[in-house]
């Protein structure tokens, strides 16, 4: 496979999960100031934070609401990964390998940019949006199937399932990061009048298990009611449960040992599943966990850099973006 040609598929599969989490990031997010009393001092602008956008939206927006934040990660032009503008480009990266991936795929993949284009508007009121949010997760998944079920297990669909692994990878850590800032909000230094009272904290971690379609595997594993140790033990250190940091990880090594020249790429993937392995998630939600998932982040982003290196030329076509 050209260099080229496996960095389109890459990113299709990247931009495909990218849509796909950032709907479900923003659903859970709209579920969990709706759980909250309204004493609670938690906004909007912890979203803007965690997506690593801040300056980015600090340049278009005055104030950081619901309705400003929302329009900002689902369709604003400017956010190159907005759900809109990831649609796109998985899109335009389909286009441009049709001779890879399925017909069907491909028809799917248009006809979700296309929903979603149209439907847009729609997004914008509390309702609306989270049906657009779920159809868009939908579709999503559809796509996901008709890769694994109708596309040879190939180089190409090693990539895709790359590209799938590391971007959930990282989305997990970041609705891990939701709950910790807002549910947890002594580990960012906040003052006690603006804790969430205790009563609601289940409640929300349930919210966050949502989020990622975990609650009924986590009833299944974890046999305790829904508290914050467990949960983030779960979200990052489950091995059968595939949405889990380990478990992208471990999906990563078995994809990347059937290319060649994978070394690099492999020395840093066992830097930072050991990084997830071993830590120990008690003393972290005491002090630390923030830091922690900070550090994930980066030697998450590390492996990107090493596949990179290894396998694709430099982008000229400013399709791509990390």
């Amino acid at each position: 496979m050209l260099s080229r040609v496996a960095e389109r598929v890459y990113w299709l599969g990247r931009y495909l999960e990218r849509a796909e989490n950032s709907a479900r990031l923003l659903n859970v997010y709209s579920t969990l100031l709706l759980d909250l009393p309204r004493g609670a001092k938690i906004g909007w602008h912890t979203l803007v934070e965690i997506t690593g956008s801040r300056a980015d939206f600090d340049e278009k927006y005055q104030v950081t609401d619901e309705r400003s934040v929302n329009r900002f990660l689902i369709a604003d032009p400017k956010n190159h990964s907005s759900i809109l503008n990831s649609l796109s480009m998985a899109r335009e990266n389909a286009r441009t390998t049709r001779e890879i991936i399925p017909a069907e795929a491909w028809e799917q993949i248009n006809n979700l940019y296309l929903f979603a284009r149209e439907n847009v508007g729609k997004a914008v009121t509390r309702g609306p949006r989270n049906q657009f949010l779920q159809e868009i997760i939908s579709y999503c998944q559809q796509i996901t199937g008709l890769f694994a079920g109708a596309m040879s297990h190939n180089s190409g669909y090693n990539f895709i399932r790359i590209a799938r692994s590391l971007e959930r990878a990282d989305m997990t850590t970041r609705i891990v990061d939701v709950g910790s800032v807002a549910l947890l909000p002594s580990l960012a230094g906040k003052s006690a009048s603006e804790q969430v009272p205790e009563p609601y904290t289940n409640m929300i971690w349930m919210s966050v298990l949502r989020s990622l379609s975990a609650y009924q595997m986590y009833r299944q594993h974890v046999l305790d009611r829904v508290n914050g140790e467990d949960v983030v033990t779960f979200l990052l250190q489950d091995a059968q449960f595939p949405r889990s940091v380990v478990h992208s990880l471990h999906k990563l090594e078995s994809c990347l040992q059937t290319l060649p020249n994978n070394e690099a790429a492999l020395q840093q993937l066992a830097v930072t599943r050991a990084l997830a392995i071993d830590a120990t998630i008690p003393q972290l939600l005491q002090k630390g966990l923030l830091e922690y998932i900070d550090e994930l982040q980066v030697e998450i982003a590390g492996i990107h850099a090493r596949i990179t290196d290894t396998w694709f030329l430099p982008a000229v076509s400013g399709q791509q973006q990390s």
